[in-house]
C-alpha cells in the first residue's frame, strides 16, 4: 500500500492520559522490590538482542564472533554460550525484519537453562574482537538487554495457547483463577483482603488457584514478582486480571464472576430473537458513541448509559428505529469495553459548564472560551471515545447505572436487547492493537505481568507507539490468543453481532482469520449464537513498524481481499469530500463539495484546468467505490482508457483492491476527522444556502448508500450533525460531541454547529478558516432542513433495501450488471451515470440541472423515477424525468435520482409520483430549494 494514503499515515490521536492515569494508581500498585535488585549503572538501557527461539539469538549491531547471555548474577552456571550462526528458512519467514542482523546459535549444552534465564535479569555480552586483537588488556565488551517474546512462545506457547485463563467455574460453582505469567518468580492471589497461594504449571507458565463457591463476587488482584526491564529491577506488581469478567469501579479490582450466572441475564435473554442476519455485502451501518447517543436527549430516562437503548420512546431510539425500518441493519458502537480515561463514578466526573466562568450556551458561536472550558475538565469529565483499552473483555463502567460490580454486564445485555428489538444488530469497535500504557505505568496491565512480551518492541527494545499508544504484539502467541478469546466471549456471552477492528493493519492477517475461524465454530445449539452470521471489518491501513508486511503478513486492505472481512476504503471517501483529512487548507474540494463545478476561493484547488482534471479522476474513484472498490472490475475511465480497478491510481497505490463486493466498506464520514457537514462547511463556497448544503450532504451520503458492499455513516450525519468543526473530538467532551435528535427540544443546539471554536490542540491551525464560518448564522441549518436531509437519506436506504441489484455477490455479477455508460473523454464533470440492472442512477453534484443521455436506452425502453423517490420525501427529486424520445434523464441540481425501467404498470408507477399526503408528518411555511428549483415545504416525513 502507498504511504501517501492520508488515512494510512494517520496516527491515533493523543489521549491526554497523564492526568487521568493518576485516578486509580493505587488500584494497580507496584510495591517495593522484596530482594536486592540486580540493576546497576552497567545494566543496558537498550535491548538489541532478540532470543527468537530456544536455539537462536539475533543481535543487531553485534560482531559475528562468539558471544554469550548472562542471567541472574552472571556466574558460570548462569551463562549461555552463543556461536555465530544463520537463520533457518523458517526463522527468516517468521522474523523477516531480522533477516539481515547477525544470528547466533545457543550452545546445545546450555539449552536447558532457557526456562530459568527468562525469569531473571538477562543480558547479552560480547567482547569486541577488534579491541582484543590490538589490546587484549583493555578490550571492551558490548552489552545489551535481551528481548524474549520469541523464546517464550517456543518454550510455552504451544501448550499455553489452549489454557483457560481468567475465572472459570466447574459444575459445582467452584472457581479457578488462572493467569499466564511464565517469567514471574512468584504469583499470589490477593482475594478480598487476604493472600491465597497460586501454583505454577511448568509446561504452560500458567499460575492457578482453585477456590470455593463462596469466592463468587469477591474482589481480587494478582501479586506478581517479576523482573521488569523497563526499570531494570525486580518489582512486585499488584495487577487486575487481563481476562477479567467483571470489575469494581474505576477498575480497581477484578471480581470473581461467572458470566453464565443466570442472575446476570436480563429477562428474555436466553430467548432473544435477533433481526434477520444481513450479509456484510449488504450491510448499512450507523456508527455511534454510547454517551453521544443520549446524554443530551431529554426524552431518555437513562442519558449517557447503556440503558438509554431500552428507552424505546426516546427521540434517539425513535430515530434509530426509523433508520432500521428504512434499511439500516447494524449499529456500530464505539469502544464499550473498559477503558482508562473516564472516572466511572458520576460523583467523580466534572462538568465544564459548571465552572463559574463557563456559561457555554451564552458564549459567541466563534469564541475560544468553550474549548478552553472543556479543556480544563477533559481529564476528569465523563467523555472519551474510549480508544484506551484497559480490560478488553469487560463493559465500560461509566455507561452503567452502577460501575461497582457486574451490573454493567446486565445492562450491556439489555442494550443489545434494546437494539435488537428496534431491528438493529450490534457491532463492537474493538481495540486490540494497543494498550492505554506499558511498562510500570499504573494503567499497564499486560506489561506488568509478563514484561516485554505483550507489547511490540522495536529493534532497540523500546515499545512501538505508531498507533498512538503502547502497541501490542498480536503476532505473539498469547496476545493473539487474548484477541481470539476476548472476541469469542463478547459473541457468546453478550450476543454481539459484529466486530470492527481498530487499526487492523497492525494485526497479522493470520490473527484476524483465527478470529473468523473461532466465530464460525459457534452454533446456536451449543453457544446460543450463530457465529457464521457475525460480521467482521476493520481499518486496514498500512503504516508504522509493521508496514509493507515487514514483520508478518498484515491484515491490510490488499491482504484481506477475498477473506470476507471488509476494510474501510479511503478511496471514494477522499474523492467525495476532496483532498485529505490532513490538508493545511481544509477548503480543498471534491466531487460532492463543488470542485470545478462550484469552486470556492482556495488556491489549494489549483486553476480551472487542474480542478477539472482532478474532478474527473475523482469521478473514476467514486465509480470504483460504487462497484465495491473491485480490483478486477473493468470500465472506461475519464481519459478514455479501458482499465481495471487495480489500474486506477490512488496516491500512487492501486485504487481497486477488493476481490468481491463486501471486501471494501464505503463511507463518507466517521468519528475520525471532521463530520461530513463540517467538511462541507469548509469546502462549499461560503454563500451556499442551507438547503444546498443539505442537498450536497445527501449526494455525498448517496455515494456510499448506493454502493455495492457494506456502507457506514456516522450517527447524526443524516441530520447534518456538526461538531463545530472539530476534526478530532476524542476528548472534547459532551459540549462538542453530544447528538441532538430533536433540535427544537429546548436546548437550542440545532445540529451542533457554532458551539465555539474547536479545541486548540488539534484544530488551532484551522481557526482562521473556522472563525468566520462559525460566526455566520446562515450555516446553522433549520430544523426543517435537518429533517429533510434525514428523510431524503432514508429514501435512499429504502431503495437500497428494496433492490437486490445493490447486493451482488461476485465481481462477475457486478461486471455483468453494473456499468457507467457515459464514462470517457466526454464525461460531464460533476455527473456520474450508473446503470445497474433495471436501474439507472444519476449523481448530479453540480449546481445546475443536468440531462445525461443514454442512446441505448431509447426506443422501446422507458424509465420512471423510482417509487421510493417518486412518492418520497424530497419534492425536488420528483421533478426528475426521462424522455424516451431522446433517451435523456433530466435531474435537478445537487440531486441523486434513481430511475427504474417501466413495466406494463407504467401508468400506475407514474401515478405514484404524486405526493402521498398520508405520509406527511407536518408542514412548514417554505422549503428552500436550490436556485431555480421547486419550492415546497415540509419538516418531516415518515
Amino acid at each position: 500500500m502507498s504511504s501517501k494514503s492520508s488515512t494510512e499515515r494517520r496516527h491515533r490521536p493523543r489521549r491526554h492520559l497523564a492526568a487521568v492515569l493518576a485516578l486509580s494508581a493505587a488500584a494497580l500498585l507496584a510495591t517495593a522490590p522484596r530482594q536486592q535488585a540486580h540493576a546497576s549503572p552497567a545494566d543496558p538501557v537498550k535491548a538489541e538482542a532478540q532470543w527468537i527461539d530456544r536455539d537462536t539469538v539475533v543481535w543487531k549491531g553485534a560482531e559475528r564472533t562468539a558471544a554469550r547471555m548472562e542471567f541472574g548474577d552472571g556466574g558460570p552456571s548462569h551463562r549461555i554460550r552463543l556461536t555465530p550462526g544463520t537463520l533457518t528458512p523458517a526463522e527468516r519467514a517468521a522474523y523477516p525484519h531480522l533477516k539481515d542482523f547477525p544470528a547466533f546459535t545457543v550452545d546445545p549444552r546450555d539449552r536447558n537453562l532457557a526456562r530459568d534465564a527468562v525469569r531473571d535479569r538477562l543480558i547479552a555480552t560480547q567482547q569486541r574482537s577488534s579491541d582484543a586483537a590490538t589490546s587484549p588488556a583493555t578490550a571492551s565488551s558490548a552489552t545489551t538487554g535481551v528481548q524474549i517474546p520469541g523464546v517464550l512462545d517456543d518454550l510455552y506457547g504451544l501448550a499455553a495457547r489452549h489454557a483457560h485463563l481468567g475465572p472459570t467455574f466447574d459444575a459445582a460453582g467452584r472457581p479457578t483463577l488462572s493467569v499466564w505469567a511464565p517469567t514471574a518468580r512468584t504469583v499470589a492471589l490477593e482475594l478480598d483482603g487476604r493472600t491465597v497461594p497460586m501454583h505454577r504449571d511448568d509446561a504452560t507458565g500458567v499460575w492457578r488457584a482453585q477456590g470455593e463457591p463462596s469466592w463468587a463476587g469477591k474482589p481480587y488482584r494478582y501479586v506478581v514478582r517479576v523482573w521488569a526491564p523497563s526499570v531494570r529491577t525486580f518489582v512486585t506488581n499488584k495487577v487486575t486480571d487481563p481476562y477479567s469478567t467483571a470489575l469494581t469501579a474505576d477498575s480497581a479490582r477484578s471480581l470473581v464472576v461467572d458470566l453464565a450466572d443466570p442472575r446476570l441475564a436480563p429477562k428474555g435473554w436466553s430467548r432473544l430473537k435477533k433481526p434477520v442476519a444481513v450479509p456484510l455485502r449488504k450491510a448499512r451501518i450507523q456508527e455511534l458513541h454510547i454517551r453521544d447517543f443520549s446524554v443530551a436527549d431529554r426524552t431518555s430516562r437513562h442519558p449517557g448509559q447503556y440503558l438509554a437503548f431500552t428507552d424505546s420512546r426516546s427521540d434517539g431510539m425513535r430515530h434509530l428505529t426509523s433508520l432500521a425500518r428504512a434499511g439500516t441493519s447494524y449499529v456500530h458502537l464505539l469502544p464499550a469495553f473498559d477503558f482508562a480515561t473516564v472516572p466511572e463514578r458520576r460523583t467523580d466526573q466534572q462538568d465544564p459548564g459548571q465552572q463559574p466562568d463557563c456559561h457555554l450556551a451564552a458564549l459567541p458561536a466563534d469564541s475560544d472560551r468553550q474549548q478552553e472550558c472543556a479543556g480544563r475538565t477533559a481529564a476528569r469529565d465523563a467523555f472519551n471515545w474510549g480508544y484506551d483499552p484497559l480490560h478488553y473483555t469487560v463493559p465500560e463502567g461509566s455507561y452503567a447505572s452502577d460501575p461497582d460490580g457486574p451490573r454493567r454486564t446486565t445492562e450491556f445485555r439489555r442494550m443489545v436487547q434494546g437494539m435488537n428489538g428496534a431491528g438493529l444488530r450490534t457491532v463492537m469497535d474493538v481495540v486490540y492493537n494497543h494498550t492505554a500504557a506499558g511498562g510500570q505505568d499504573p494503567k499497564s496491565l499486560l506489561d506488568r505481568i509478563v514484561p516485554g512480551y505483550y507489547q511490540r518492541l522495536l529493534d532497540d527494545g523500546s515499545v512501538a507507539t505508531s498507533t498512538c499508544c503502547s502497541n501490542t504484539a498480536p503476532e505473539h502467541t498469547m496476545m493473539g490468543k487474548l484477541v481470539v478469546d476476548s472476541v469469542v466471549t463478547w459473541a457468546r456471552q453478550y450476543k454481539v453481532d459484529g466486530f470492527r477492528f481498530d487499526l487492523m493493519g497492525h494485526h497479522p492477517k493470520a490473527n484476524i482469520l483465527a478470529v473468523r475461524k473461532a466465530l464460525d465454530a459457534l452454533t446456536p445449539a451449543r453457544d446460543g449464537v450463530d457465529g457464521k452470521a457475525i460480521v467482521l471489518y476493520g481499518e486496514g491501513w498500512d503504516f508504522g513498524e509493521a508496514a509493507g508486511d515487514a514483520r508478518f503478513v498484515q491484515a491490510t486492505q490488499r491482504n484481506m481481499a477475498g477473506t470476507g472481512i471488509a476494510t474501510f476504503s479511503d478511496r471514494a471517501r477522499d474523492a467525495v469530500r476532496g483532498g485529505s483529512p490532513f490538508d493545511p487548507d481544509p477548503r480543498v474540494q471534491g466531487f460532492a463539495s463543488g470542485l470545478f463545478t462550484d469552486p470556492n476561493s482556495s488556491p489549494a484547488n489549483g486553476d480551472t484546468a487542474a480542478q477539472r482534471a482532478r474532478l474527473l479522476h475523482y469521478q473514476d474513484l467514486v465509480k470504483l467505490g460504487l462497484t465495491g472498490n473491485l480490483a478486477g472490475y473493468t470500465f472506461t475511465d475519464t481519459t478514455g482508457r479501458r482499465v481495471k480497478g487495480s489500474e486506477v491510481d490512488y496516491n500512487g497505490a492501486p485504487a481497486g483492491y477488493a476481490a468481491a463486493p463486501g471486501d471494501a466498506l464505503a463511507y463518507a464520514d466517521a468519528h475520525d476527522n471532521e463530520t461530513l457537514y463540517d467538511a462541507l462547511a469548509y469546502k462549499l463556497p461560503p454563500g451556499t444556502s442551507a438547503a444546498d448544503r443539505s442537498r450536497m450532504q445527501v449526494v455525498a451520503l448517496a455515494t456510499a448508500a448506493l454502493s455495492q458492499g457494506p456502507a457506514l455513516s456516522q450517527a447524526g450525519t443524516d441530520l447534518l450533525r456538526s461538531k463545530s468543526l472539530d476534526r478530532n473530538s476524542f476528548d472534547s467532551g459532551d459540549w462538542f460531541n453530544a447528538l441532538h435528535w430533536n433540535c427544537t427540544g429546548g436546548t437550542g443546539s440545532g445540529n451542533g454547529f457554532g458551539r465555539g471554536l474547536p479545541p486548540a490542540a488539534d484544530n488551532k491551525d484551522k481557526w482562521p478558516y473556522a472563525k468566520p464560518l462559525l460566526a455566520d448564522p446562515a450555516l446553522r441549518p433549520s430544523c426543517a432542513t435537518m429533517a429533510a436531509t434525514s428523510a431524503a437519506y432514508r429514501d435512499l436506504l429504502r431503495i437500497h433495501a428494496a433492490e437486490p441489484a445493490f447486493a451482488l455477490a461476485t465481481t462477475a455479477d457486478v461486471q455483468s450488471a453494473l456499468s457507467f455508460p457515459l464514462s470517457g473523454t466526454h464525461e460531464t464533470p460533476g455527473v456520474i451515470t450508473m446503470r445497474l440492472g433495471r436501474l439507472v442512477v444519476v449523481f448530479n453534484a453540480t449546481p445546475h440541472r443536468q440531462s445525461p443521455r443514454l442512446p441505448s436506452a431509447g426506443g422501446p425502453v422507458s424509465y420512471v423515477l423510482h417509487p421510493r423517490q417518486a412518492h418520497g420525501s424530497d419534492p425536488i427529486v420528483k421533478s426528475a424525468s426521462y424522455s424516451a424520445t431522446s433517451g435523456s434523464f433530466t435531474v435537478p441540481a445537487r440531486t441523486v435520482a434513481v430511475f427504474t425501467r417501466a413495466t406494463g404498470r407504467q401508468g400506475e408507477i407514474r401515478a405514484a409520483r404524486r405526493p402521498d399526503c398520508a405520509r406527511v408528518l407536518s408542514w412548514t411555511t417554505q422549503y428552500h430549494a436550490p436556485s431555480g428549483g421547486l419550492r415546497r415545504s415540509w419538516s418531516g416525513w415518515a
